[in-house]
């Protein structure tokens, strides 16, 4: 979630400095993708805090600012869908995409800050990767992890420019009457 969240942000940055089908496509398909990496969280972990605390949620600092950066996300998702596909909703969405990232380093933060149930693994005082096998699971998992999300987000904004390319071809055919409607 966080590196499609950035490449949401990155994306929306440059869109709102010179906006172009690419970068918006980008942008939007970092914000769909880290929906669904939020998602993802969202749902599996509860199903291992059920089992370590006895219940699914806790209003826990990682996990409410968690919520709030998928939800954030969601709304440019929907946004784009339903709002338009001028100007005005592009730049819209692309600043709540650079906005909702501002939350990212709050949720690696807030467990330094604020505490909360999730113990310390990694880091001082942490001791869950003692072992080489949790290392090595742990480095497999964020490579296999990370180019999911390249293969998401290269596919999504593939995607979306096509289609942004293919409206833009039938906005001008309608235009020069080669289409009718």
């Amino acid at each position: 979630m966080y590196l499609c969240g950035t490449v949401c942000c990155i994306s929306s940055a440059l869109y709102l400095a010179g906006p172009s089908d690419t970068r918006d496509a980008v942008a939007r398909a970092g914000a769909e993708c880290a929906v669904v990496f939020g998602a993802m969280m969202l749902s599996s972990g509860p199903l291992w805090a059920k089992k370590a605390w006895g219940v699914y949620w806790t209003w826990d600092p990682r996990l409410t600012t968690t919520l709030l950066s998928v939800l954030v996300y969601v709304s440019v998702v929907v946004l784009r869908a339903f709002a338009g596909n001028g100007e005005a909703e592009r730049k819209f969405a692309s600043a709540l995409g650079v906005l909702g990232t501002v939350n990212l380093p709050i949720i690696h933060y807030s467990v330094l800050k604020w505490g909360g149930n999730h113990p310390t693994v990694i880091g001082q005082g942490g001791g869950g990767l003692k072992h080489p096998a949790m290392l090595h699971a742990l480095f497999v998992g964020f490579i296999a992890m990370t180019m999911l999300a390249a293969l998401l987000l290269w596919s999504r904004a593939r995607l979306a420019l096509a289609v942004s390319r293919i409206a833009r071809l039938e906005e001008r055919a309608i235009a020069s009457g080669e289409l009718d409607y």
